[in-house]
């Protein structure tokens, strides 16, 4: 089996910047309470007219930018978000077509928060496979779009953004052993609405906005993440302490402060994304790794585990080597 290594990483967020102190005239709220209890002091919000797909297009030219790689042999693009332009075509497609890689395949991953972890373990099994040599993974979400803003326990949660890498096949492997799953009894804990039955029946047409049980997916995501963790450190013959970083999905500072504690792992020691901008679901991991990678934190040959969770309830991740 071919052997694979991430070559290059790219992020965008929109131009606006979107302050605590905005929400404080939509509810009752300060800045002093969502600091408090999720960490977030800011995220970014597109325009009316600004897509998903802008931003995966924009990641990816940023990551084109920071490296000396050429996109011309890309055999496939994937992009996990939950926040497409439209259900069909995929932003995937849309994606490949822009930036003009006329070779690649596309497609999109539907794994929410876990989605671009998903992306990976994809990704890693195309090379692996023979099939495919260059595969660009994109994490991106329009959040903001799909956001309650009369939810006074969610509204100030969410953000958009897009974060993108590119894994090669290589002489030496770089992309570990991996781990997915899912509990889909818990997916009315987090779910986008869309269309309810009604009682004769009958589709209910229902605006379109996250909805989530807090206090279920927190519980959940503790617990299953810390499990997970100590799974995928023994399936790559490692040990939590010869992990150098951690990059959990960044949903709320809480939570990661929380699986710390749970596993004894050094919260120094985690690269998170949702302070500064907020629950970006599939783009808060590649947010996270290319800001830990540019602020020269990340050394080459460092050992990352990365491990998303999501609606679904989804889970996903594996260890790479930078």
């Amino acid at each position: 089996m071919a052997n694979a290594r991430l070559t290059a990483i790219g992020m965008a967020v929109p131009d606006n910047r979107i302050t605590n102190e905005y929400f404080e005239s939509l509810i009752e709220t300060t800045d002093e309470w969502i600091v408090s209890r999720t960490g977030i002091r800011t995220r970014y919000y597109t325009r009316q007219d600004e897509f998903t797909s802008d931003l995966c297009v924009r990641a990816v030219q940023n990551l084109v930018e920071h490296h000396a790689v050429a996109l011309d042999d890309v055999d496939m693009v994937i992009v996990s978000t939950v926040t497409p332009d439209q259900p069909m075509p995929s932003m995937a497609c849309r994606v490949q077509h822009r930036l003009g890689l006329t070779r690649a395949g596309a497609f999109d991953v539907y794994a929410a928060c876990a989605g671009f972890s998903y992306g990976l373990v994809m990704a890693k099994g195309l090379i692996a496979g023979g099939t495919h040599r260059k595969v660009l993974i994109i994490g991106a979400e329009t959040l903001s779009k799909v956001t309650d803003f009369e939810d006074r326990t969610s509204c100030f949660l969410f953000g958009d953004g897009a974060g993108a890498v590119l894994m090669e096949a290589s002489e030496t492997n770089q992309i570990g052993a991996c781990v997915t799953g899912a509990n889909g009894e818990h997916g009315t804990d987090l779910y986008i609405s869309g269309f309810a039955p009604t009682l004769d029946g009958q589709p209910l047409k229902m605006n379109r906005c996250i909805v989530q049980n807090g206090r279920k997916v927190f519980k959940w995501a503790v617990g299953k993440m810390s499990e997970q963790m100590r799974v995928l450190a023994g399936k790559n013959n490692l040990t939590l302490d010869e992990i150098d970083w951690f990059v959990p999905h960044s949903a709320n500072l809480r939570i990661i402060d929380a699986i710390c504690n749970e596993t004894g792992f050094p919260g120094a020691k985690v690269l998170e994304s949702i302070v500064d901008y907020g629950n970006t679901s599939s783009a808060t991991i590649p947010i996270a790794l290319c800001n830990g990678i540019r602020s020269g934190r990340v050394k080459r040959g460092d050992q990352i585990m990365l491990l998303g969770f999501g609606g679904g309830l989804t889970f996903a991740g594996t260890v790479v080597q930078w």
